[in-house]
């Protein structure tokens, strides 16, 4: 089992345009190959986490990619090397930035662990499903 882990700072954009940085933490679990875990860390509140699929995040590298609570794209001409990621809950949504070169090493990093194509090979549902009874494997 494995795990690649990366702490960067993203740019929350506020009306009228106004940023406002962001602690946060891109997870990848080779046990979870399918999915990208995200941490925003906001001071003075509980962390928020978000949960959606590395092909998403590798589509949005290079072209416009989600339809439903997650979209993510590359930078226009105004945000080149920037990777733009809007999330909506019911509770509003939220944009946010981050340079590309910040997201683009460690997003292989998550392909050297779990290559395209070998998700399914690399889950151990016995495992899995004994950490979520409480089993000990």
């Amino acid at each position: 089992m494995a795990l690649a882990e990366l702490d960067c700072i993203m740019q929350l954009v506020v009306p009228p345009g106004q940023i406002v940085p962001v602690p946060t933490r891109l997870s990848y679990r080779s046990w979870d190959p399918y999915s990208v875990h995200i941490t925003f860390s906001v001071e003075g509140h509980e962390s928020i986490r978000w949960v959606f699929a590395r092909d998403l995040l590798a589509e949005g590298m290079v072209r416009p990619s989600g339809l439903g609570d997650v979209r993510i794209w590359p930078g226009n001409a105004e945000q080149s090397g920037l990777l733009c990621l809007q999330l909506f809950s019911p509770e509003g949504q939220a944009l946010l930035t981050v340079p590309v070169d910040v997201v683009t090493p460690w997003l292989g990093r998550t392909y050297h662990l779990v290559p395209a194509g070998f998700e399914e090979a690399s889950q151990d549902l016995d495992s899995e499903l004994s950490w979520l009874l409480g089993e000990v494997a």
